[in-house]
């Protein structure tokens, strides 16, 4: 059921992206959005209709906040890609949008990505209250800002060149910020546009996107180049403080099992209903990419 629910979504969101972009025209720095914003897993998408369904919500509506988060996720991936970041030349297998185009065009291309991703939540088909489309746009923008996704980003950037690693509590508030905070807007969506107790989700999502985190830094130990679709190893090479290197490889692997347990127990108030977004927690600790 996960897996076909995960396919579907992912296949609505990329129709929806290519309608929604069409009117944009061919210039390079749109064809550049495009190719940004293809592919991937579409998990937070995922988690935005998994919880509007579980709550009811039309799914043509709960299909512009899914659109609006895999913007944003794309936007920060292009970011995190350049010179200036990662730099990294691969990016779901394929080259990264400054190696492709150019940094001017990449840089240009995740502004475009932001700018469009809060467009989504905050059109009338979204939703009818503009009350609902402005809590969307403003929890989205705490989760993206300095408050969230970029506070986490800039404290991984301090992290490189500082003189003392980082401790286990400092990288779990860094990616608390770093993956989490889109995760969590994005699995308490559909809980806000029905106007509900967004508690349970929230709890949910906390303890999915530390350990979607740790999975990724097993990921760059374990994983296989050719089916994580970027490079692997960067985190040793940099002597960087990570969940592996402070947990120990089966420390975090058991760290990230416990998480998902906890994840799949704050669903309790749902029932059967919620059992694809149990599935989604346990996906993320055993997937290969």
């Amino acid at each position: 059921m996960f897996q076909s629910r995960l396919k579907n979504a992912a296949v609505e969101v990329q129709a929806h992206l290519d309608a929604t972009l069409a009117p944009l025209g061919a210039l390079p720095v749109v064809a550049a959005m495009r190719y940004a914003s293809a592919g991937g897993k579409r998990l937070r998408a995922f988690l935005v209709l998994e919880s509007a369904r579980l709550h009811g919500v039309d799914r043509t509506h709960a299909i512009w906040p899914a659109a609006a988060i895999e913007a944003i996720h794309a936007y920060s991936l292009v970011h995190d890609d350049l010179p200036c970041m990662d730099d990294d030349d691969l990016r779901r297998g394929l080259p990264t949008v400054h190696r492709k185009w150019d940094e001017t065009t990449a840089v240009l291309a995740g502004d475009a990505l932001q700018s469009f991703g809060f467009e989504c939540v905050s059109r009338t088909e979204c939703h009818p209250d503009p009350t609902v489309r402005a809590e969307l746009t403003v929890t989205l923008a705490r989760a993206a800002g300095a408050q969230g996704m970029v506070l986490g980003q800039a404290m991984d950037i301090a992290a490189e060149t500082a003189e003392v690693p980082l401790t286990l509590e400092e990288i779990t508030q860094l990616q608390a910020g770093k993956t989490g905070a889109l995760i969590q807007w994005s699995a308490t969506a559909g809980a806000v546009m029905a106007q509900a107790d967004t508690a349970p989700l929230a709890r949910y999502a906390t303890d999915l996107g530390l350990a979607f985190q740790i999975a990724d830094d097993i990921l760059d130990v374990e994983g296989d180049v050719a089916k994580v679709g970027k490079a692997v190893g960067k985190d040793a090479e940099a002597g960087k403080a990570t969940f592996v290197s402070l947990l120990g490889l089966d420390g975090a692997k058991k760290r990230a099992a416990a998480l998902v347990q906890d994840a799949c127990d704050a669903l309790y108030c749902y029932g059967s209903e919620a059992e694809t977004l149990r599935d989604a927690a346990r996906f993320v600790i055993s997937r290969e990419s």
